[in-house]
């Protein structure tokens, strides 16, 4: 399979978007409310520095959690939820409908608040790995801790996924599609950090090559689909300043994200935790190798404990400092995406409005200083 990113729309250029969660619990207000930022002109028009997505409300509750939205997409394997976490079984219950009833709720709300609307737009799903490690087996440990209930759930995920995107795109069939995989639990999973059943123990760490392969069996997929695809791992020791190890450990993680196939990287990038010229060097690695990347510039855990909106310039600066030091192309900053650190389900609705705005107007800014060369 290709590791080579897909080529990029044709109207390249720095965007904005946000890593997914979104305040409150009603799924049309909350995607007018995105679609309002960040489709240019609004949902009649296109254009614009802005990447739409699908907003995933967790203040729903059970079946609204992250591992409860991706579950619902799974294949002839069902879910239900104990006090452990979600746990597969022989036949669906009354969490894994009420799982897919928002679902169902959510795709209504982003077909009616996108009608007529033609340009990018983002899903977001919980990755393999981070599900295996979270979704537990009927009587036993998590599903990673079994090969082969590791493979049936990524075969089950890899369906699902694809049905998915083909929903949202018969729903709104003017647009193209980016999925961004979460992986938050890559790193534990890797390392061997996950705890068994017991709390006593960990389970065994994930071969890198098999992380890999399962990671290429989801994008390749998706791209087969004509679907791209965003990886983000945002835990930490999963960047590129990791310290020593083998393919299965930390420093082995950055590689493998950079060669799972997937068409952009994200990774939380803000002004109080700077990157460092070290790691930007690898991240310049990944933008000549094709890759898009996803910054995580505005500071979401500051801004719900009620800090400012940082300026325009301060979030420009993050990007352009770097790159200017390092002498990159200003070409490249046509690959950026200034999003979120992380989701912004924490922040009341009108906060998370204005960061959006404040987002679009950085990659506004961003794509004057790609104007300029």
């Amino acid at each position: 399979m290709s590791e080579t990113p897909a080529a990029r729309p044709s109207d390249a250029r720095p965007r904005a978007t946000a890593t997914g969660a979104w305040p409150g619990e009603h799924p049309l207000e909350a995607a007018r409310a995105v679609l309002g930022e960040l489709a240019g002109a609004g949902a009649q028009g296109e254009g614009g520095a802005g990447l739409p997505f699908a907003p995933e409300l967790p203040a729903r509750g059970p079946g609204a959690d992250p591992t409860g939205r991706t579950a619902a997409l799974l294949v002839d394997l069902h879910v239900d939820l104990q006090p452990a976490g979600w746990r597969l079984v022989d036949h669906p219950g009354r969490d894994a409908e009420r799982a897919a009833s928002f679902r169902t709720a959510d795709l209504d709300a982003l077909a009616e608040a996108t009608d007529g609307y033609r340009g990018p737009l983002k899903l977001q799903v919980v990755g393999p790995w981070t599900l295996a490690s979270s979704v537990w087996l009927p009587r036993g440990e998590r599903a990673v801790a079994d090969d082969g209930a590791a493979r049936d759930l990524l075969a089950s995920l890899v369906e699902g996924v694809r049905r998915h995107a083909a929903d949202v795109r018969r729903l709104v069939p003017g647009a193209d599609l980016l999925v961004q995989v979460d992986e938050p639990g890559l790193p534990a999973v890797l390392e061997g950090r996950v705890p068994t059943a017991s709390g006593w123990g960990r389970l065994r760490a994930v071969d890198g090559q098999r992380a890999r392969d399962g990671l290429r069996e989801l994008t390749g997929a998706l791209r087969a689909d004509g679907v791209r695809t965003a990886l983000r791992c945002t835990a930490p020791g999963s960047g590129p300043t990791a310290g020593p190890g083998g393919p299965g450990g930390a420093a082995g993680a950055w590689p493998l994200l950079r060669t799972s196939g997937a068409d952009a990287l994200v990774l939380a990038a803000p002004p109080s935790r700077p990157l460092g010229d070290a790691l930007w060097e690898q991240l310049a690695e990944a933008l000549e190798s094709g890759h898009d990347l996803h910054l995580g510039v505005l500071d979401v855990p500051a801004l719900a404990a009620g800090g400012d909106l940082p300026a325009v310039s301060a979030l420009v600066d993050v990007v352009r400092g770097p790159w200017s030091r390092l002498g990159l192309d200003a070409a490249q900053l046509a690959r950026v995406v200034v999003t979120t650190s992380t989701g912004l389900a924490a922040v009341a609705p009108e906060r998370a409005v204005a960061a959006l705005a404040r987002l679009v107007q950085t990659a506004d800014a961003l794509g004057e200083v790609l104007a300029e060369g």
